[in-house]
């Protein structure tokens, strides 16, 4: 995918030159995608080629603009007399516009594009592929809104496109993700705005407004590698009753892996070595690295509710229960003394969510790991589904 030097607005309708931007849409698109991609969202991108290029798998396009918005604004105020700019959508609004710019990209429903009956690289759009891109629209927006919060910056809106790949035949966000495919507004104010809106909003295009609108990109450009990072640190500490637990602990370390979260493993007994246990404790309250402790341990639980009752660190209790005494062992984990709070799952990657979803109240790129899992999930089931029906026809 080759970047061009030239910006548009109106469908081409006003066309300019402007010297540089080709390497800075493709800067953006490639750290937009790299951020989609890593989060767990499937992409056309595979890799930044050039200062002007990457490389894309090839895919179909689908001729469908999909917009998700969360702040009203731009066309959608036109076509919507009467609501004023700034009203807020929630959950954010799904719009749909078929490309086509001699008719200045009329916007359809879904029945339009269902009844369109597309087909590419031998998939059929229907209800279920139509229901996958407006879900996954939501999801990349919210994606891309969370690791703009860090900035100070709100994402208004966004408009992207899928396209089917031509191997797996499967729908995947394509074409590109740069300045001209949102609203940003540093600080949530309008008229500090960093998009393509800034050209638009040209009365006369001029060299000295053209550098305006270019140090706009710039600044976009310049941070949207900062999405990639986060300041944000987190740990989880695995606490074993015993080493014969190790496996169930390595389940855990497992999945905190696919959060992007470190995890360490330790041995202790509340039980048997309870200063051992509170010292371990001290150790990492120490460091000011936030943690979640996960406690493993069977038989009588005294591991996680004593290390509940002495740290305010957030505690889980994830015990690796046995056949014959799984039944009796496990209320040692659910029935606590008053004043603790260290919840119960059975599943080592139970646990490991549990800490993601902690951490990723602070952690856009664990957030958006969790959030693209939600996603995925759904296009799993929605697609078996499809796929059951199709068997009973």
């Amino acid at each position: 995918m080759q970047s061009k030097d030239q910006i548009t607005a109106g469908n081409a309708a006003r066309k300019d030159r402007m010297e540089g931007k080709a390497a800075i849409s493709n800067t953006t698109t490639s750290c937009v995608f790299q951020l989609l991609q890593e989060a767990g969202i499937k992409t056309a991108f595979v890799r930044k080629q050039s200062d002007t290029a990457f490389i894309a798998a090839h895919c179909e396009m689908i001729p469908i603009e999909w917009v998700c918005r969360r702040i009203a604004t731009g066309s959608f105020l036109k076509r919507n007399p009467g609501v004023k700019e700034g009203y807020k959508f929630y959950p954010p609004k799904i719009e749909m516009f078929f490309k086509d710019d001699a008719n200045n990209d009329p916007q359809w429903s879904e029945e339009q594009i269902i009844e369109a009956k597309f087909c590419f690289a031998g998939l059929t759009i229907g209800q279920t592929e139509v229901d996958i891109m407006s879900r996954s629209t939501q999801a990349i927006f919210e994606i891309l809104e969370k690791a703009w919060q860090p900035q100070n910056c709100t994402l208004v809106d966004l408009k992207i496109e899928f396209g089917v790949n031509v191997l797996t035949k499967e729908i995947v966000l394509a074409d590109v993700i740069d300045n001209d495919s949102w609203r940003l507004w540093p600080a949530g104010d309008r008229s500090q705005q960093k998009d393509k809106q800034s050209y638009r909003d040209l009365k006369e295009v001029t060299p000295e407004a053209l550098q305006m609108v270019k140090r706009n990109f710039e600044w976009v450009s310049e941070r949207v590698e900062l999405l990639l990072k986060t300041k944000s640190q987190s740990r989880v500490v695995v606490l074993m009753g015993s080493s014969s637990d190790l496996s169930h602990c390595e389940k855990i370390k497992k999945a905190c892996a696919t959060f992007g979260i470190p995890c360490e493993l330790r041995v202790t007994s509340a039980h048997k070595g309870p200063d051992e246990t509170l010292r371990i404790k001290a150790e990492y309250e120490g460091d000011g690295i936030p943690t979640v402790f996960v406690a493993v341990a069977g038989r009588s639980n005294g591991l996680g509710p004593v290390m509940s009752g002495n740290t305010a660190y957030p505690v889980v209790n994830c015990p690796p229960l046995s056949a014959d005494w799984g039944t009796q062992d496990v209320w040692s984990s659910l029935r606590l003394p008053s004043g603790l709070s260290c919840p119960t799952t059975l599943s080592p990657e139970g646990a490991a969510q549990f800490a993601a979803q902690i951490f990723g109240l602070n952690n856009h790129l664990v957030w958006a790991k969790l959030r693209s899992n939600m996603l995925n999930t759904w296009i799993s089931l929605k697609q078996a589904d499809k796929k059951l029906r199709e068997c009973s026809l």
